[in-house]
């Protein structure tokens, strides 16, 4: 199987990029090494994948269609994973238009692709972002979502466009949408890792809020696991959780992340923020039924693995 992953090269990406190769597909990997964080750090995810000969690396913007023109004609991928997206509810309230362009632009561009050159399946990387406030404890597929920020809006326009395409053109897709993943090359941003960052070079972590909020924590390896039998599923159009379905609030979070350095952290409690949502917590029945998705990296056990990589790769 020939397989494109798009934003291959962040940490969700390079994680599957790997999976995929052990698995013994051909793998594509397109991605435009833009400055969201240090491209570097991208290209080192790529470290294991670029000395394989089923891999190739396609520097390109996917709203180029001269770049993802030459990738379908020249590789003719029967599987596209597109995870490239500009993540992050903070960073669309301040910049709506470029989430517009990448996330959802973007990912009609890739629509597009599917169509024009006969992609056999089409997985979007979606987020539980999209449920917003809600008001239930626990996220199901049907749960009518009430998007609160601008990246949550990107997302469900995603979706939305996912079932258009799969309806008018019967292009089989899966909408994955993935709780709070962390894990070995998470991205800088991110809580796990700013607060391990915090921690362990002493300085304040910030809390929005009053700690309380809670976040349903998803280890790398558990979601690559539900990627990759979502490749396989057969299937029109579905919508799936992909989650721990454990929810464990911010300072909570700061407890196991002090008790696995050693080190006290020094907090900082700030409004929260717009666009922030009190909880998330997966219902991943469906995932269970049509993907045998169990998720087996308990948060604990997940942090350790993390502060060890983050240790030896980042403060190391």
């Amino acid at each position: 199987m020939k397989v494109l992953v798009t934003g291959g090269a962040g940490f969700i990406g390079s994680h599957l990029c790997e999976r995929l190769l052990r698995s013994g597909s051909e793998v594509i990997c397109l991605d435009n090494f833009n400055d969201s964080y240090t491209p570097s750090v991208k290209r080192k995810n790529l470290d294991c994948c670029v000395r394989c000969s089923h891999f190739r690396l396609v520097k390109g913007d996917i709203l180029d269609p001269e770049v993802t023109d030459a990738v379908m004609e020249q590789e003719a991928p029967e599987t596209i994973v597109h995870l490239a997206a500009l993540a992050g509810v903070r960073g669309s309230v301040l910049d709506p238009l470029s989430y517009v362009d990448t996330d959802v632009k973007g990912t009609v561009a890739m629509l597009e692709c599917c169509r024009k050159y006969g992609v056999k399946k089409f997985i979007f990387a979606s987020s539980s972002s999209v449920y917003g406030n809600s008001g239930t404890p626990f996220m199901e597929e049907n749960t009518p979502p009430v998007q609160v920020s601008p990246y949550a809006a990107a997302k469900y326009s995603g979706e939305l466009f996912c079932r258009t395409y799969s309806h008018l053109y019967g292009l089989p897709v899966v909408c994955l949408r993935f709780f709070t993943v962390y894990g070995p090359r998470q991205r800088p941003d991110m809580a796990v890792h700013t607060f391990t960052r915090a921690i362990v070079e002493g300085s304040e972590i910030k809390i929005f809020g009053d700690g309380s909020s809670t976040r349903d924590y998803t280890y790398a390896d558990d979601v690559i696991d539900g990627i990759m039998s979502s490749i396989d599923l057969p299937c029109s159009y579905e919508t799936i959780n992909l989650g721990n379905s454990v929810t464990t609030s911010i300072l909570e979070l700061v407890g196991i992340l002090e008790s696995k350095l050693g080190k006290k952290a020094k907090l900082s409690f700030l409004p929260a923020q717009p666009g922030d949502v009190p909880a998330t917590c997966a219902d991943i029945t469906k995932a269970r039924a049509l993907l045998g998705y169990d998720p087996k990296v308990p948060l604990e056990e997940g942090i350790e693995r993390f502060v060890e990589w983050y240790l030896k790769r980042v403060a190391g």
